[in-house]
């Protein structure tokens, strides 16, 4: 007997025909004699409908009531999803984050769990119930509600098989695992059947849209076998596992775009020890997360200073900045949120050299000029105009041969 966490994300319970459908699959599942803990998002759609409530009421709601609002699609859906299974002749019970309780700090939108209770989930399964569990909600030592960030389910769901010990942790979403690419930006994307953690956590962070980043950075540090599948049809899935169970591995795994990026260039700042920290310090104060950074060669005592930032934070972080700039006479702030990011990741970029090369050629082959770069032992970033974003990810996929042949795309 397996105990299964299966988290379904909202797609999945888009409506309550899809809901029926996710009941359905979880009592066959029970009748092979496994044992489940059901993780749900909201139902699709329903967290943008609450958000856009919020804001007509104004544009920058109080963020503790915000995610008290936002928790309530997850507990709504987590209801729906018990009812079915109960009339279906099975026990089930919802629980919210709180009732767990799945503890956070008091960083709201984007909590990180602190402690996760597991005494009432092992009291129900030893009573033959089948726990529903809303995902992406917890709550603060204060005794808030608290929320995980989109995609926030999917940590949930880790955190409880790493915490129960579960056997695997499921994630059941409209896709049927990981490609080599957005297939909606490259249609010979390639299905990718087995993924090191170290790539797939790159690949999350850097816009790909299959699993939140810290269920990633979870399963890796508790060695939570984990499994990508589709809840609508297919028989295909992904495996995210240690390198060394990959027999073999390309040079590039995949290419990602990633839209929510800005950037912020202070000019003419005093060249001097401490300068960067008195800049970045407010951002992470605010937990706003600085990504690329480039500092400029010395010129008679000044310098530049560039950054990256996620777009949804830009107002904020400008904010912050201005602020710094006055202090230490700054000649300027520009800020830019006109650019993407395309990124190369792979296991092969650390033992393959010209890798680097390989990719700015293809970019400038398109004519996409490049305005910053990082890169790292499993992925190569470029920061690119935002009109040559989709343009730069199929050169690059291409370039490093992802591109599917005929016989892999149908199968045969």
């Amino acid at each position: 007997m397996a105990l299964i966490v299966r988290k379904y994300g909202g797609t999945s319970v888009a409506s309550m025909d899809h809901i029926r459908r996710v009941a359905w699959a979880v009592t066959a599942t029970k009748e092979q004699g496994d044992q489940v803990v059901v993780v749900v998002s909201a139902m699709g759609g329903e967290t943008d409908r609450l958000l856009k409530l919020s804001e007509e009421i104004t544009p920058v709601p109080a963020a503790r009531e915000q995610d008290a609002l936002l928790a309530t699609g997850e507990q709504a859906c987590s209801a729906l999803l018990a009812i079915p299974l109960e009339s279906l002749g099975y026990r089930a019970q919802s629980f919210t984050g709180i009732q767990l309780p799945l503890i956070t700090d008091h960083v709201h939108s984007k909590a990180r769990i602190i402690d996760l209770k597991t005494d009432l989930i092992k009291n129900s399964l030893e009573e033959g119930i089948i726990p529903v569990i809303a995902g992406f909600q917890g709550v603060s030592k204060n005794g808030s509600i608290t929320t995980l960030g989109r995609g926030g389910s999917d940590t949930t769901a880790v955190a409880l098989a790493a915490a129960l010990k579960a056997d695997r942790c499921e994630i059941y979403t409209d896709v049927d695992g990981v490609y080599t690419a957005d297939p909606n930006i490259c249609p010979r994307a390639r299905h990718i059947e087995k993924i090191s953690y170290s790539e797939m956590l790159e690949l999350a962070g850097l816009g790909a849209k299959v699993m939140h980043v810290r269920s990633i950075e979870l399963a890796q540090k508790y060695q939570v076998p984990l499994v990508v599948k589709s809840s609508f049809n297919g028989m295909r899935e992904t495996w995210i596992v240690n390198e060394e169970d990959i027999m073999e591995n390309s040079i590039i795994k995949g290419v990602t775009l990633e839209k929510n990026v800005s950037k912020i260039s202070l000019i003419r700042i005093p060249d001097r020890p401490g300068i960067a920290y008195q800049i970045l310090e407010p951002l992470a104060d605010a937990a706003i997360n600085v990504d690329m950074i480039i500092q400029n060669v010395s010129i008679e005592g000044y310098t530049d200073l560039t950054f990256t930032i996620p777009t949804t934070d830009l107002n904020k972080a400008s904010d912050l900045v201005y602020e710094v700039a006055r202090n230490i006479d700054a000649l300027e702030v520009r800020a830019d949120n006109n650019i993407v990011k395309v990124s190369a990741v792979g296991i092969g970029i650390k033992t393959n050299p010209g890798v680097a090369a390989r990719m700015f050629k293809a970019l400038s082959e398109e004519n996409i000029n490049i305005e910053m770069i990082s890169t790292s032992e499993y992925r190569i970033s470029c920061v690119i105009e935002e009109k040559y974003g989709e343009l730069g990810v199929r050169a690059v996929h291409k370039a490093f041969g992802l591109d599917a042949t005929e016989s892999t795309e149908t199968g045969s």
